[in-house]
């Protein structure tokens, strides 16, 4: 018959490539899988850069200018260069006192000494806010 073109596969090739073809399927499905577990999300990574920030970060002295919402306005210095930074305390708003107007004033700041502008003054672990959350 012109125009057709046709296969002559056998059952044990036929098989094969049905085969081949559900291997790709389930390799695809769990490599996907796998990278969409493997993917950080932004709330993860930020509490990771808290976290380090705790245990590898230097300490210094910080103002806090500004309490706006869930933003703290700071500025510190490092190395006589100065730095005016904020941080979003909206996931710790449990470790904040009642009253946010008495944050500002002198702080605490944790910074990275290799990026100075890397910094936070409120974590999970540690708070450099001189008014105690506790007494407020």
């Amino acid at each position: 018959m012109p125009g057709v073109v046709a296969l002559s596969l056998t059952t044990a090739e036929v098989i094969t490539v049905a085969l081949i073809l559900v291997l790709a399927a389930v390799v695809s499905v769990m490599s996907y899988r796998a990278w969409k577990l493997s993917r950080v999300s932004p709330e993860e990574r930020e509490r990771q850069r808290r976290a380090t920030l705790v245990a590898q970060g230097k300490m210094g002295d910080a103002t806090v200018t500004e309490m706006r919402g869930d933003l703290l306005f700071y500025s510190y210095a490092v190395r006589g260069v100065e730095y005016i930074a904020s941080q979003d305390l909206s996931r710790l708003q449990e470790y904040l006192p009642t009253d946010t107007s008495v944050l500002v004033g002198p702080v605490c700041v944790r910074y990275d000494p290799k990026n100075p502008a890397n910094s936070i003054v409120l974590t999970e672990e540690w708070s450099g806010l001189r008014a105690n959350p506790r007494r407020v």
